[in-house]
């Protein structure tokens, strides 16, 4: 069953990847990030069709992909990008604008749409990311965001230098637009909060997170170290739990309720697993 919906999940991805680059980009001459951009350029500037340049430039990522990260992820993701390939050849997706705006924002919802859906069938249809993954573990300085951000702003920059600054800022939109997708489809509408109250009512805060609410909690035993009522060092629980973005209006106003001086601190969580959270959808 895991690879059935693995399988599906994996050739929406390819369509919609496809539909995105056939039905909106190509025509336009705008191009995405990564490796998918770096095929698009080389496309526009030399005679190579880009359904060759989308798998060969990916085969040095997918031959890191099976040293690092195994050979049923390497098979799968080259599965998948031969695929994208396939399809870029055989299927006639219609030319559905020629309003640039349109063409750079919903062309890289498509490409987002579909490399979201790739990743989550535990494919890749473009190698950056394993490079990213792997440069970001050999050195301190750069982290995945950051070796993806320079690519890019490399690949953006020989864009506007052959193809024209007006279509590498509305390839920037397509990157931009791609990059929102595939994080909404990776962590959903339901993305995970840290949340963590420092407060004097913190039993109090714990049974109503707990019975009224019915969410998880860990505690915390800290110290005050600074604090307007003279409590320094006074030892206090901090109550740390997490919720998805629709439960954290509550969770918050109940928190407050009980006490409303509480000090609340709140930070992204990329994906749980275990514990009393809910399971995402996809999983």
């Amino acid at each position: 069953m895991k690879i059935f919906k693995d399988s599906i999940m994996i050739g929406l991805g390819i369509i919609s990847a496809a539909f995105g680059l056939k039905g909106f980009l190509l025509s336009s001459h705008f191009i995405d990030g990564g490796v998918t951009g770096i095929s698009m350029l080389v496309a526009d500037l030399s005679a190579i069709p880009i359904s060759i340049l989308i798998f060969v430039i990916n085969v040095p990522f997918l031959w890191l992909g099976y040293k690092k990260l195994g050979l049923y992820f390497a098979i799968k993701s080259t599965i998948a990008i031969g695929l994208l390939s396939v399809s870029l050849v055989f299927i006639n997706f219609p030319d559905v604008t020629h309003d640039k705006l349109l063409t750079a924002v919903f062309g890289g919802v498509f490409i987002g749409t579909g490399s979201g859906l790739a990743i989550r069938g535990g494919a890749v249809l473009d190698g950056t990311e394993i490079a990213a993954v792997l440069v970001s573990k050999k050195t301190q300085l750069l982290k995945v965001s950051d070796f993806i951000l320079l690519l890019n702003v490399l690949i953006f920059g020989l864009a506007a230098f052959f193809l024209g600054v007006e279509p590498a800022m509305y390839s920037i939109l397509t990157y931009m637009a791609a990059a929102k997708m595939i994080d909404f489809i990776l962590n959903g509408i339901e993305q995970y909060s840290g949340i963590t109250v420092i407060s004097l009512h913190s039993e109090a805060i714990r049974r109503a997170i707990t019975v009224t609410l019915g969410r998880g909690v860990t505690i915390y035993q800290g110290k005050s170290g600074y604090g307007k009522d003279g409590h320094i060092n006074d030892p206090r629980d901090i109550v740390f739990t997490v919720a998805t973005r629709l439960e954290i209006p509550l969770l918050k106003q109940t928190i407050l309720r009980i006490d409303p001086k509480a000090f609340i601190v709140q930070q992204s969580i990329d994906d749980t697993t275990g514990g009393l959270l809910k399971r995402k959808g996809l999983h």
